[in-house]
This record gives structure tokens, sequence and C-alpha cells, in this order.
């Protein structure tokens, strides 16, 4: 089997760096550089073990679209950081840590330096960034790395095998699920897997994401009901009709939320047709840096010379 195509979730590593180093690590002016040094060490991990020929670091370029916004009001409106005075204008920015911010501009400037690929897309998130790039493969197997459960919808057999490696737990604990193993943990059908797990996901809600789901409708039940009549679009037929065997309090609550479903599946769903642009000609995994003293005086800089010099040792050591 060729080499695979590695897709991160750069926020979501970055984020999982931050909270997981301890922030005494400081570039030599006092600057915080845990997130700095947690991320380029876990791609470091990540290419030893998984030993890919392609990698795409996938941004935010928008964490909370317009679209999904206008479609679904609540979508990730308690993350907005609300700094305004009172009777102002929310500013629609998520709460990133202050000493996060300036990390990823480290970390972005690391990856350009480096000649590592980057892609985002505009009024998209970094969710439909990798959702796009899966979908698109035609050649090499695909992992998508991630803390997102939501990443799970991406798994898939055909064309090339797509498979979510969870960081839920850390990447010391990091499960990589395939269709098989998103089936399996969630009693979904098999044969759809990915597409069931965002219908899934759709009928349950998310708090987290702000998304309410049909009322009274548990990720338990709502298994249930995929597995037992194969689709949302089955079980909507269903509950539309009078002699179907559906139980009627199941019926009610599904009649009830219909225009929550409507309105909800963009918002849930993964995009696979976004305008993505990577950020150099090929996503082809460097040997070496691009522009190696550029590399050099940043990691001096920042004092991460440990961890650039472990990327470093994990490229070397990948398969000609």
């Amino acid at each position: 089997m060729s080499a695979p195509v590695l897709l991160l979730d750069g926020a979501s590593m970055w984020f999982r760096s931050y909270f997981g180093v301890p922030s005494s690590i400081t570039a030599p002016d006092g600057r915080p550089v845990n997130a700095v040094r947690g991320f380029f060490d876990s791609v470091a991990t990540l290419i030893t073990r998984q030993s890919p020929g392609r990698l795409v670091v996938c941004l935010d370029l928008d964490w909370r679209p317009q679209w999904r916004v206008d479609l679904i009001p609540s979508y990730k409106a308690h993350r907005v950081a609300e700094e305004a005075p009172t009777g102002a204008d929310v500013p629609d920015v998520e709460e990133v840590p202050d000493e996060l911010s300036p990390q990823v501009e480290m970390i972005a400037e690391l990856l350009d330096a480096f000649g590592i690929t980057t892609g985002g897309a505009p009024d998209f998130e970094a969710d439909d960034v990798l959702g796009t790039l899966a979908a698109a493969e035609q050649r090499d197997p695909v992992i998508v790395v991630s803390g997102d459960r939501d990443l799970l919808q991406v798994v898939a057999d055909q064309p090339v095998p797509v498979t979510v490696l969870y960081l839920g737990q850390g990447l010391a604990k990091a499960t990589l699920f395939g269709p098989g193993e998103v089936a399996e943990r969630y009693n979904l059908p098999p044969e759809r897997a990915g597409a069931a797990y965002a219908e899934m996901a759709l009928l349950r809600g998310d708090p987290s994401d702000g998304l309410p789901g049909v009322a009274g409708i548990g990720e338990k039940t709502a298994a249930g009901l995929l597995t037992q009549y194969g689709s949302l679009a089955a079980v909507l037929a269903a509950a539309a009709d009078p002699g179907s065997p559906m139980a009627k309090g199941v019926r009610a609550k599904l009649q009830a939320g219909q225009d929550y479903i409507e309105a909800a599946g963009p918002v849930v769903r993964v995009a696979t047709d976004a305008p993505v642009t990577l950020s150099t000609p090929s996503d082809t995994l460097p040997r070496v840096a691009a522009d190696p003293a550029r590399v050099a005086a940043l990691a001096e800089r920042l004092g991460v010379g440990s961890s650039i010099a472990r990327l470093q040792r994990a490229l070397d050591a990948l398969p000609d």
C-alpha cells in the first residue's frame, strides 16, 4: 500500500498542546512556547508512527461561518468572546487564551519556513478543509488527525481508505477509527458508517457546538433508528408514514423536529466541496527544511531547537 496522506486538524492539535504542555516552557525572551513545542513534537511522533508521504496542516479560516449561523443561530454562540460593552455588537471571536494566539503565529512561521503545507478555505472551518481533502483523494490512504469527534463522519473505504486518528484522550492514547470501528462503537450501519455518524450527530445534537438536536432523541435512540431504517431519509419517511411500525412518541418527536433537521443538516455535515487553497505547490512532505537558515533562526529565537531536531530525525527515518 502507498504511503498515507496525513491531514492534521491544526487548531485541535495546538489547543491540546497548549493545555497539555506546561506553560513554564518559554523562549529565551520569556514568551511561552509550550504550544509550539507540543505541536511540533506531536507532528514528529505522527510522522514516525504513520510514515506519511504527504501532509497538510488544515486551518480554521472561519471557525464560525456565517452561513452556518444563519441556519442555526445558536451554533457556537456560547463560544463567542463577550467582551463588548453592554449594548454594543459582540465580536464574533472565539475565546483563545492570550498566551496561545502568538504561538499560533509562531507555528505558522515555522511551518512556512520548513515548507510544510497548510490548507484553508475562506468562510469554512478546518473540519471542512479536512473533509474536502479527504473526499478528493483518489490515490493514497488518508489519515485525519483530530480531537473533534465530528470528523468521524469522514471515514470511508472507497475510493481510498479514510481513517480518523482521534485524539480525545491525547496522542499517547489516540484511537484509529475506520468505518468498522465507527459502526461498532456507535451501533451504526457498517455499510454507511460515516454518513450515519453525521445523521446520528444531527439527531442527538451537540451542546458543545450549540446544537440542540431533536428534543427527546438521544444518541442511543438515534443510532437505533438509523440501524433499523438504514438512513435518516428512511427514518423521516417512516415518521411520516402512519402505517410504519415506529413508536408514536418517537414519531411525534421527529415530526416536531422536522424544521430543525432540515436546517441543521448542512451545519452538522462536514463540507466536501470547500474551495481549499494549499500554501505550497505540492503537499509532499519535505525531507529537509525549505529554508534551513530561517528555520534555524526561528528555532533559536523561540527556544524550540529540540522539537525541530526531533521533527528532522523523524523525516530522516522515513523510508525512501
